[in-house]
């Protein structure tokens, strides 16, 4: 695996609003090479900064701005964080992703981004939660139908554990949707929807099959809430998903 673990920022969210610099230095200093931002227009050439002073990447960035501001200003500031690869992780209406015709208008929309970021040199994903895993379109999870609707320039960074909440066998949803797949965000926990989650590798997520099955996506590991410490929690999940690709 050629691609550094990174994190995304959205599971510290609470400490980094309090003190953005001290909390990216604790992240590199539990080992983690890369990140990915929640919100790529929040002082785009300050964060730059502080992960350059740090060693830090971005494997990507969520881009909730490009469904609500003019999308050439959020590209100017995921231009500025490094980023290549921007994501919309939700703001579509769960009902779109019952149908397909709601699945047909969500691909629009997102091929009509693509277009946009291709001319910034960039790439436009969409992030699962369980409501595109649970409707079943002609037999088939609702993000399959939605990906034969995807131009091919637009990937995928498939949440494994909401996939999972979902009702999908995730390493078999990977293998389906390889191609497509980009990141993958890593988490465990008891898979129950409203239960905290746990550091990677301390819950019933089959994390080794699911990583086998998309060996070349960004691990982008992320805890939506921890009952324990966030720090020791990222510090675990960064060791286990080392532990792992070097056995």
């Amino acid at each position: 695996m050629s691609k550094p673990i990174s994190v995304q920022l959205y599971t510290v969210r609470e400490p980094l609003a309090a003190d953005r610099d001290g909390v990216l230095r604790r992240i590199a200093e539990i080992g983690y090479r890369a990140v990915e931002p929640y919100d790529p227009t929040a002082d785009p050439k300050g964060f730059r900064q502080v992960i350059d002073d740090l060693g830090l990447g971005v494997s990507g960035t969520h881009a909730y701005a490009l469904l609500s501001r003019e999308p050439a200003e959020v590209f100017d500031a995921i231009a500025t964080i490094g980023a290549d690869l921007a994501i919309i992780p939700g703001g579509i209406a769960h009902e779109e992703f019952t149908t397909r015709d709601g699945l047909q208008r969500t691909a629009d929309l997102l091929n009509g981004l693509a277009d946009k970021a291709a001319g910034h040199g960039m790439r436009i994903g969409y992030h699962n939660h369980w409501w595109e895993i649970e409707p079943r379109i002609e037999g088939r999870h609702a993000i399959e139908a939605l990906a034969d609707l995807l131009a091919p320039e637009v990937f995928l960074e498939i949440d494994t554990y909401w996939a999972a909440v979902g009702g999908a066998d995730v390493p078999a949803l990977l293998g389906r949707l390889a191609d497509r797949t980009l990141a993958l965000h890593v988490k465990d926990g008891p898979v129950v929807k409203g239960e905290p989650h746990t550091a990677v590798g301390q819950g019933v997520m089959p994390v080794p099959g699911i990583l086998a099955a998309a060996p070349d996506a960004w691990r982008v590991v992320e805890l939506d809430e921890c009952a324990t410490d966030v720090f020791t929690a990222l510090a675990d999940s960064h060791a286990y998903l080392t532990s792992l690709e070097s056995s």
